[in-house]
């Protein structure tokens, strides 16, 4: 947990909360995504390939360089909330975030107000927490959010507000890609979805069985998840939200999961502005879904 108001200070509740000019960082294992927010509101969003080993000069170049794209920069920033996944960019974000003077506040099981019943809190993914949160804060419980990326991830929150775990399978793309380098003659082919299940020809036959395959492991792991939810809750199935986001959340081929009620991709970044205003701030946020 970090939540800063100066490089060698603590960071009294409030004093670093300003919604006109909070940086949400989003680090996955594939890229990191920023959102601007000014007064609550979600203005911008740019993505760039995750620098696995980045330095802090490095992760400072490549947000401003991101901040520039909409002629911003790092000085418009007063705060700045991450969630990330690979520990070398979080300790560069925090490297940089002290010597530019900037609170910084990660999510992780210390920072984001849900309660976690899972055996090991700490090894929850901070995505995957503030996912939960802007699932619970945005449409209510029981809620499923289902996070189309690297790894495809389900987020439960239960009827009460509290994590409760979920489930992880490789991402799509990590799927074809794995193919085409596990095999001999298999090739790397496009990320679309196929008219037939049945494939005329090798590569058609590989948009089936891993996109297709993909739609169908979604949908059959959603709706356990979502049986599980409600008998825990006493209330029907389609009782429990599902909300779907990710960087291949804006793929074709997630519009025809069946079961979602909305596709969010920048809902990360909105759980981070809504942890960021609870935390920081001390008051809700209200955002509204894509």
């Amino acid at each position: 947990m970090v939540a800063r108001g100066s490089p060698g200070g603590g960071c009294e509740s409030g004093a670093a909360y300003d919604p006109a000019v909070l940086l949400a960082v989003d680090v996955g294992n594939s890229n990191v995504t920023i959102g601007s927010f000014r007064n609550g509101s979600l203005v911008a969003v740019r993505r760039a390939s995750t620098p696995r080993a980045g330095t802090a000069d490095e992760i400072e170049l490549l947000v401003e360089g991101l901040l520039h794209l909409d002629d911003a920069a790092f000085a418009d920033v007063s705060a700045v909330a991450a969630a990330s996944v690979v520990p070398a960019v979080t300790a560069a974000l925090e490297a940089v975030t002290a010597r530019r003077d900037r609170p910084l506040l990660l999510a992780g099981a210390g920072t984001v107000p849900l309660p976690i019943r899972v055996d090991r809190p700490g090894d929850v993914g901070p995505d995957r927490l503030v996912n939960a949160l802007a699932a619970a804060r945005l449409v209510g419980t029981p809620a499923v959010v289902v996070d189309l990326g690297t790894a495809t991830t389900f987020d439960c929150v239960a009827h009460d507000g509290a994590f409760v775990g979920g489930a992880i399978a490789p991402g799509v793309e990590l799927a074809l890609a794995s193919l085409a380098g596990g095999t001999a003659r298999l090739p790397r082919v496009d990320l679309r979805s196929p008219e037939r299940a049945i494939g005329r020809d090798t590569a058609a036959a590989i948009q089936s069985g891993t996109v297709l395959g993909h739609i169908a492991l979604v949908q059959g792991l959603l709706a356990r998840t979502r049986r599980e939810l409600a008998d825990a809750a006493d209330i029907d199935p389609q009782g429990v939200h599902v909300l779907l986001t990710g960087g291949l959340s804006r793929a074709p081929f997630a519009a025809s999961i069946e079961g979602v009620d909305a596709i969010d991709p920048d809902l990360t970044l909105k759980g981070l502005a809504i942890l960021h205003a609870e935390v920081a701030g001390g008051t809700p946020l209200e955002l509204p879904l894509a």
